[in-house]
């Protein structure tokens, strides 16, 4: 078998689909992209399809390492998500030419189902109450949302308190058997995070993200010790070597991007990493239905996974949701705020090609937005 071409399409609401295909018509889908920069990422995956075509598919791990290291200069959030589709996309092509699910071809699942928790929106306290309703309502038992809005980096005293009257109020609505994680997207600065964290360690969240931003290991030993709450990171890093320094600082979830970290391959040994540190795999994926697919492949066979993030309904996708892509969305229902393991060959999931050609025709050119603060100055998003 060899691979005979690869196309790239621009689906809105801000994804971008692979699609690789074979002289035996065995055909495998992934979903490379960087949020806000799809059509950069679209670039580097069809260069790295010059070295693709005419390949044998099934040479999985051996194309991961041309890919990821064939040329002089590596990593990066481009390159490793160009890479991350077109894995995800080999992992498609071997799991349906052996007529398997991924995960079988990982070693086989060590569960028989996995918890999901889904987003809640909204910046005030009736939004965010009715969002969490409405998700245990459907089922679920675990929420994530995030800590504020815009917050000066220290955290001025109406900053804390707003953080803290979130979760807060997310515990009551919850109860003590339901789960809320907070996602502080980066916002503070490790001194901001030190303060804000041991306030809300009383609310037992299940973990807070990015207290800091990522680039800055150094300083995450000092927050991960500042209060008892698990700390977790991972979404903006790309590589093994990328996730050893947050590790040895001790943060206690790694959630490395099914897109972004290099694909199926990588995500695997990242989790295999975690575990040398006690540490779990909660797979980020706020995106489309080839990347929440292929973390629920990786999901069913690791044994150090907590749970998976999914972006159904999530407040970033109005008007355009995964399920739109998918010819049977049954394959993402989850019961109970669980999903059941896939018994479908490859991924799982069967794309709507018609659906994604047609989305592809208009595309999308979606940007994150800027923030400044009150003086002018640049605020992390």
């Amino acid at each position: 078998m060899k691979i005979t071409g690869v196309e790239t399409f621009l689906v809105p609401p801000r994804w971008l689909f692979c699609r690789v295909a074979t002289d035996e018509g065995i055909i495998g889908w992934g979903e490379p992209v960087v949020e806000g920069r799809a059509e950069t990422v679209r670039a580097a995956v069809h260069t790295l399809a010059e070295y693709l075509v005419g390949q044998d598919p099934l040479r999985v791990e051996d194309h991961w390492q041309v890919m990821a290291k064939g040329g002089f200069y590596r990593g990066g959030p481009v390159l490793s998500s160009a890479l991350a589709g077109l894995d995800q996309a080999l992992w498609d092509i071997a799991g349906k030419a052996y007529d398997a699910p991924v995960h079988m071809l990982l070693g086989g699942p060590v569960r028989s189902r996995v918890r999901m928790y889904a987003w809640v929106g909204g910046d005030e306290p009736a939004q965010l109450a009715d969002g969490i309703a409405a998700r245990l309502e459907a089922g679920f038992t675990a929420v994530k949302m995030n800590a504020g809005g815009r917050a000066a980096p220290l955290g001025t005293a109406a900053d804390v308190r707003e953080v803290v009257g979130r979760v807060a109020l997310a515990r009551d609505l919850l109860g003590p058997g339901r789960d809320v994680a907070v996602d502080f997207h980066g916002r503070f600065t490790a001194a901001g995070a030190r303060r804000i964290l041991p306030l809300i360690a009383e609310y037992h969240p299940l973990f807070a993200e990015e207290p800091v931003l990522p680039d800055r290991p150094h300083v995450l030993r000092d927050v991960v010790t500042a209060s008892s709450v698990p700390i977790a990171t991972g979404e903006r890093l790309y590589s093994r070597w990328d996730f050893r320094p947050v590790l040895e600082a001790g943060v206690a979830v790694v959630q490395p991007d099914l897109s972004h970290a290099g694909g199926i391959s990588e995500t695997r040994r990242i989790a295999a990493l975690a575990e040398v540190w006690d540490a779990y795999l909660a797979p980020h994926c706020p995106l489309g239905p080839l990347a929440l697919a292929a973390s629920l492949q990786v999901a069913f066979a690791t044994p150090n996974f907590l749970i998976q993030e999914h972006s159904i309904g999530i407040h970033y996708h109005q008007g355009d949701d995964l399920l739109g892509y998918v010819l049977d969305p049954e394959v993402f229902r989850f019961t109970g705020g669980h999903a059941s393991r896939p018994t479908g060959p490859g991924l799982g999931v069967e794309i709507d090609e018609d659906a994604v050609r047609r989305a592809d025709k208009s595309g999308h050119a979606w940007r994150n937005p800027v923030w400044r603060h009150d003086d002018g100055g640049f605020a992390e998003w």
